[in-house]
């Protein structure tokens, strides 16, 4: 009797087991797919990354102070 409580245990949890793990086919997923243009209405600075603008604007100073060196060593010209 011992036996056949512990193999009908087995067998229920066995197929316990095979019947949860089915999956079921009830649901069915619709997937679209869209493609989107998008017109980009923004101006050229902001299509630029924050480094660029950086960038540009310790370019400008620089310039700005190599033009006044230059000019502070005068033309020998």
């Amino acid at each position: 009797m011992k036996r056949l409580s512990i193999l009908a245990a087995m067998l229920l949890t066995v197929a316990s087991v095979f019947t949860s793990c089915r999956e079921t086919r009830e649901k069915e997923t619709i997937v679209k797919e869209v493609e989107v243009e998008k017109e980009v209405d923004t101006p050229e600075e902001e299509r630029e990354g924050i480094l660029e603008r950086t960038a540009k604007k310790v370019d400008k100073e620089v310039n700005k102070e190599i033009d006044e060196k230059i000019e502070e060593i005068g033309d020998d010209n």
